[in-house]
């Protein structure tokens, strides 16, 4: 049932997902996430009101994910300079040419993901850590992987201020994975290669599912649940058209 509401609404995430949908910016870092008043800022009916317009209005109705997006503080994971900006309903810019993605897709790709607390869960692309922290939000042991070192450092020191010290964060290549804590209950891509990484198929469990956009660089990507029913079998479900950044490799990975 979740999957034939997502693709009823691929008409809205065409519009909601493309570049136009943020605001411009120089991709360049660094972007300041810190100012004396920044931490004492109360959020609380900001967060309601996001929840209510854009994630459930837009048909995301998992309780829990409704619940941790209301809980996790999305203005400690994006720039001062766009504060004002937290919780509206669109991605913002992080630096290095990266996003915090839309409240609508985080939602969405995480009640995709069909988890349940306790479940061990891989995300490749870390950003500034706010789809992590959603994710410890329901009570799943994190695992994130961000290519870009800073924001990886970044995140490592954010995300157990806020609380989210389970969460274990990586610097690397992504397209690897994380062999030594496989298999995964659940993985979640948040930028868009131009194939699915056979390593992150073979990382996840017979049974559980992979959200992950593909498509090239400045074109039609399309956000993909892979449900793995077997050792060399998998089921796809289209959940819509999106516009990721592209997947960042290592410039010596093959």
């Amino acid at each position: 049932m979740r999957c034939s509401r997502a693709v009823l609404m691929i008409c809205v995430l065409l519009v909601a997902c493309t570049p136009d949908a943020a605001p411009p910016f120089t991709p360049t870092p660094p972007l300041a996430f810190t100012a004396p008043e920044f931490h004492e800022l109360d959020f609380t009916e900001q967060r309601r009101l996001m929840v209510e317009t854009g994630v459930l209005a837009w048909g995301v109705e998992d309780p829990a994910v409704l619940e941790a997006m209301e809980t996790v503080p999305r203005h400690e994971f994006v720039p001062v300079g766009y504060l004002s900006m937290a919780y509206e309903n669109h991605p913002l810019p992080i630096g290095y040419g990266q996003t915090i993605s839309q409240p609508y897709i985080v939602a969405l790709m995480t009640q995709e993901l069909n988890v349940e607390a306790g479940d061990r869960v891989l995300e490749i692309g870390t950003g500034s850590g706010y789809q992590a922290a959603v994710l410890a939000e329901l009570g799943l042991e994190v695992y994130t992987i961000e290519i870009i070192e800073p924001l990886a450092q970044q995140a490592t020191e954010r995300l157990p201020r806020l609380g989210y010290d389970g969460v274990q964060v990586r610097h690397a290549d992504g397209y690897y994975g994380w062999p030594e804590m496989a298999p995964f209950d659940a993985i979640i891509v948040t930028a868009a290669p131009d194939h699915v990484p056979q390593p992150l198929l073979e990382q996840l469990k017979v049974g559980a599912v992979m959200v992950i956009p593909v498509g090239p660089v400045g074109g039609y990507q399309e956000l993909w649940r892979i449900l793995r029913t077997g050792e060399t079998t998998v089921q796809t479900t289209s959940l819509g058209g999106v516009s990721f950044v592209p997947f960042t490799r290592d410039s010596g990975s093959p």
